[in-house]
């Protein structure tokens, strides 16, 4: 299967590209986005050096399924999805943070509670908790939104302190922030899953909230099965889960975790492949359908570009 690391499309009315760590962004008169989800995978803020079979489509179609499940809640960029891949919508102006909420102390949290501290972003946590233990409430640890390099833990005064966004608007976050957590909980919990932890983003459109990127996919969030959580936590065992978690816990035994003068370890065809099948699973378990891989083949990229094309010059037609 071939895979898309990078494009090199020019679309009608384009006017601007932008690469981010994942997403090929092409602007469309100042108005539209086209948003490519390429087949990259980055971790600890750094982009690894092979591309993940059907990664892209399984992010996009999952983003987009809940974009639509969350729709009455918070409106979201997205207009239309002319390929598996892409997405095209609003083009918004994003605030500068992302809005993190954890129901468990997994992952970063918990390294940082190992690590002694009891205060993540302002929120305060409790002695004698273990890994992947419930919270009583979601807490929600913000963090900046960085172009280059990694993103830092921030706390809501020091949000507003810096002007990074209003504190009307900040409110506005953390409640649609909470709302979106407990829909994406529900909707994990009839498909056996546990959403531990996700981020959001979220921009303004003439003046407007909107929900921006992905939502509740496998990069932006983590997911338990909910057999057996119990009895694992009980007997202290690790959870089974349906996330990025699983590469980042393989490159920090290989040595890696994004710091400065550590090396990026070799990814073989067995750990690209075990990658790209965690994601076609979790696309399976919480869509409740069956991963149908893209048409194109060899020619993928040249799909993507007709299916588009043809998307924008209906639309500009049209307008």
């Amino acid at each position: 299967m071939q895979t898309i690391t990078a494009t090199h499309f020019n679309f009608p009315g384009q006017k601007s590209f932008y690469k981010g760590k994942v997403r090929d962004v092409y602007n469309i008169n100042d108005d539209l986005l086209v948003v490519l989800v390429s087949d990259r995978v980055s971790a600890f803020d750094v982009v690894l050096p092979k591309g993940i079979p059907y990664k892209g489509q399984v992010l996009n179609q999952i983003a987009a399924h809940f974009m639509k499940a969350t729709a009455d809640i918070v409106p979201n960029w997205i207009t239309d999805v002319p390929h598996p891949m892409v997405s095209v919508g609003k083009l918004c102006q994003p605030f500068k943070v992302e809005m993190v909420i954890r129901g468990y102390l997994s992952g970063h949290a918990w390294r940082e509670y190992k690590e002694g501290k009891r205060a993540i972003c302002g929120a305060r946590l409790p002695e004698g908790l273990h890994e992947n233990d419930k919270f009583r409430e979601p807490i929600i640890t913000p963090t900046t939104k960085a172009d280059e390099g990694h993103d830092e833990d921030i706390s809501k005064e020091e949000i507003i302190k810096r002007d990074l966004v209003s504190k009307e608007h900040y409110e506005q976050l953390e409640n649609y922030t909470r709302l979106l957590f407990k829909r994406g909980t529900e909707m994990a919990a009839k498909q056996g899953l546990i959403l531990v932890d996700t981020k959001y983003e979220f921009g303004l459109h003439e003046g407007k909230i909107y929900l921006i990127d992905e939502v509740h996919t496998p990069d932006s969030s983590r997911y338990f099965y909910s057999e057996g959580y119990e009895e694992r936590q009980k007997n202290k065992q690790p959870q089974k889960q349906l996330s990025k978690e699983f590469l980042r816990e393989w490159l920090i035994y290989k040595g890696f975790q994004g710091l400065d003068g550590q090396q990026i370890p070799v990814m073989d065809d067995e750990i690209v492949t075990a990658v790209s099948n965690r994601y076609i699973e979790l696309f399976d378990k919480i869509t409740g359908t069956k991963f149908a891989p893209a048409p194109g083949g060899d020619n993928l990229e040249k799909e993507i570009e007709k299916s588009v094309v043809q998307y924008l010059k209906e639309r500009i037609v049209k307008a």
